[in-house]
Order: structure tokens, then sequence, then C-alpha cells
């Protein structure tokens, strides 16, 4: 017992000295003073964030000499770095002229794109996802990998271990016995190590594949037969990805690479060419972020995109889970006589998070901020736009999970033909929502609004 209470004053302690909001650290200082049994548990699962491998292996890698390497190639686009200083700083990557992009609208789409570039594969292969499932798709997956491998070609995927918690042995053996190279985000982490059980809560949400350096997709779509809506519980599955193809591959190629060798130990080759193939006139910006960043870098970058504002910002995220800056920034944006826009899903996929974001969403119709669900199947893409200027597609939804907890990509646009798609992509999308009006808000049964309530103060772990 004397060891419980050491332990649960080691965890206060470190608390204290890593605090972010006073809230949340005396919520736990107070938890783990009346009841440290459970709460040392809890706080090694949720609170402990120990990622300085992580951001050692970040700098041996040399990501502050990204920009260097990408003025050496001559492809940074000085002036697009200088609308948008936060976001370039946050990323620690500039904008890479040379780009072409193409929008991928639902899953069909996604994986036909994704599947050409895997067969076009010569060199290198680098295939990263929150889930892989072993059902059609992944099946499917499995075996274009395994036939890319036997070609010669290096390949690797990377998968989360929560993620891909179903993932059977079975699976892995398979593509490690024809020569693809798999790891689990956690490999060299084992649960039962004395750091183990933080990991549970930091994970990998990124989706990323690389062909040769030249052509990347990152986006919301994981491995999985309902990304294609072919689940019956879910049916229509709307999401969003994007093909990339020119230098801002390379950007998402060593996103992988730091990934790669904070989970095996390996250190990919990385011999980028001395003149990089344009295919394209976009300029294309590669933000990585996660709980290894010195500050919530992610938060900081959009609650930038949100201040700068002017005309209209139109969000569409699955969760909707806002800390306070957050939805300080969009309550302000709105008096300021922006057009906001919040576009969710109609229907819940996990429960707690859904009644958290009902909350939140509610509060948004409260202040004149417009409200709209999804009613044609499930809403899972990641998409903001924000007036004609720039607009995103990523993994990072909008809740304090994907800004401060996860590992997160996201691609950041300023090419008025890609605005001008997503434009028309999200137009499309909102005739197929209802909008939530006061009346709806003001007449949420007393048992539902205490749950909302409930799941709202677990909003900054969800």
């Amino acid at each position: 017992m004397g060891a419980i209470y050491l332990l649960a004053f080691v965890c206060a302690v470190r608390e204290i000295l890593n605090s972010r909001t006073s809230q949340g650290s005396i919520a736990w200082l107070l938890s783990l003073l009346l009841l440290p049994i459970p709460s040392v548990l809890l706080y090694l699962i949720f609170g402990w964030k120990l990622f300085d491998d992580y951001a050692t292996d970040r700098m041996k890698n040399g990501r502050a000499d990204r920009p260097l390497r990408a003025k050496d190639l001559a492809l940074v686009d000085r002036e697009t770095d200088a609308l948008w200083p936060v976001q370039v700083h946050v990323s620690e990557l500039p904008f890479l002229k040379g780009n072409d992009v193409e929008l991928l609208i639902d899953g069909k789409a996604t994986f036909d794109s994704i599947f050409e570039g895997i067969e076009a594969a010569r060199e290198y292969l680098l295939v990263q996802f929150y889930i892989v499932r072993d059902d059609k798709l992944g099946q499917e997956l499995a075996e274009r990998l395994i036939a890319k491998a036997k070609e010669g070609v290096a390949v690797y995927l990377l998968y989360d271990d929560i993620g891909s918690t179903g993932m059977p042995k079975r699976y892995r053996r398979e593509l490690r016995e024809a020569g693809v190279k798999v790891a689990g985000f956690n490999y060299r982490h084992k649960l039962l190590r004395f750091y183990g059980p933080a990991r549970i809560n930091y994970r990998n949400h990124r989706k990323i594949v690389v062909v040769d350096g030249k052509h990347a997709w990152v986006g919301g779509h994981n491995v999985g037969v309902e990304y294609l809506g072919e689940d019956p519980k879910f049916g229509h599955w709307r999401d969003t990805h994007v093909r990339v193809s020119g230098p801002a591959a390379l950007g998402c190629a060593l996103l992988f690479r730091e990934d790669w060798e904070w989970a095996t130990g390996e250190l990919l080759p990385n011999r980028p060419p001395a003149e990089l193939e344009s295919f394209g006139e976009e300029s294309v910006l590669v933000m990585g972020s996660g709980p290894a960043d010195k500050l919530e870098e992610c938060a900081i970058a959009y609650t930038d995109l949100i201040g700068r504002a002017r005309e209209r910002l139109w969000i569409v995220s699955p969760y909707f889970v806002p800390d306070t800056d957050i939805r300080t920034a969009l309550f302000a944006a709105r008096l300021r006589g922006v057009d906001v826009r919040i576009m969710l899903p109609d229907n819940p996929d996990h429960k707690i998070v859904w009644l958290a974001s009902l909350a939140h969403a509610d509060s948004m119709v409260e202040h004149d901020i417009g409200v709209y669900r999804y009613t044609d199947g499930f809403l899972h893409q990641k998409v903001v736009l924000m007036d004609d200027q720039i607009a995103t597609v990523g993994s990072v939804n909008f809740d304090n999970r994907s800004f401060a907890i996860n590992f997160e990509i996201t691609l950041w646009f300023t090419d008025p033909a890609t605005l001008s798609a997503i434009e028309d992509m999200l137009l499309k999308d909102f005739e197929s929502c209802r909008q939530v009006g006061m009346s709806e808000v003001q007449t949420r049964p007393w048992p539902l609004y205490v749950l909302m309530q409930a799941a709202r103060l677990l909003s900054p772990v969800l």
C-alpha cells in the first residue's frame, strides 16, 4: 500500500510540474489524494504523457533541417509561407511547390487511387493506418503489398495497436513471410513496461500512403469494409482523402520515417533525390502533430486559422469536442460576422463521444453558429475551409484528442482550384444535412441532457 501512495505522490508532483490547465490538474490532484489506487492507474493511462524518446528521434532525423533541405531544392513557396507563418512554424516544413492534387470522395475513389499507386511502385511503399482490419479490404491490401514485396519493392506497413486491436497474428505473419516489414506503433513499448500504460491513451491516428517519395495519400479513411460503405450498421460512409503528387509526398514520407523509427528502432534510409519531379503547380504544406510537440501546436494552428476568418469558416468532423480556446475563437468569429458552419454526423458510432459532441454543438447553436447534421449515412471526413484562402484535409478531428493527444497529419492547401473543389464538395454535402435549430436544442429530453453534460466533463480525454 505504501508503494501505491509513493507512486501517487510521484504522479502528483509530475502533474504540478507539467500542468497545462489548472482545472484538469486540480481534478487529478484531488483524485490522487482521495482515491490513490484507481487514480494512479488512470493517471498512468491518461495523464502521464512521456514522448521524450519520440522527440529525440525526431531531432536525430533532422526535422529542423527540413526547411533548409527544401530551400536547397528550390521548392519553397515563400509568398505562401509569409501568409501563413503560424502553420509553417508548427509544421517545421514550408509550403512546397510543384504538386498535383486530387480530391478523393468516399471509399471507392480513395482505395481505387491508392491501389493504382501501389501497383505503380518501383522502389518503396510506406503504408500507415490507424485501423487495419482482416476483412475483404484488408485482405486486398495485404495481397497487393505481398505482390510488390515479391517484385523487390521495399514495403513497410505501420498500424496503431489500439485502433487495430482485432488484427490477427496470421495477418501479420503472412505479410512478414512475404517480405513486408510490419510493425505496430507500440512495437517497442509493451504495456507491461513501467511507462507502457501511457501508450494506451496516446495513439497514432495518421493515415499515410507514400509511393516512391513521389505520390502520397492522406485523409480520413482506414482499412475496413465500412469505409467502402459495406457495413449495414452505418450504410453510406462519407469520407474524404486526397492524393498529392510532387514534393509534398516527401514530407509525408518523413513523418512516416519518424513514426517507424520510434516504433521499431529501425532507421529507414533517407535519400531524397537531388531534384524532385514536379507534377503540377500547387503549393502544399504537410503538418504532423502529436503529443511529442512542446506545445499543443495543432490547436495553435487551428486557433490562428479561426481567428483569421473573415467571410466563412466551414468545419467538417465526425467528433466535435473543442476546448475552451477553440470554442472562444469560434464564438468570436461568429461575432465578426463570419459564416461559421459545423457539419457533424446525425448518428453516433461512439456513444460517449457523440454525447459530448452533442453538448458542444448545442452550445454553438446557442451562439448563432450553424450546426448541420449529415443524414445520408455516417460522416467521417475531416475537412476545414476558411474564406477563399486556405483549406485542410487530413486525419485531425475537431476535438482535444486530435489536437493534443493523438499523432495526426494534416495537408494545407491554398490553390484556388483545390479550394473550389472542396467548396463544391461541401456544398453538395450540406444538401444532405439538416440544420439544428434552437427549438431542438431547447427541447432535449432531460435524461439525454444530463448524459450530454456528464459526457462533456470527459472532453479532455475523448
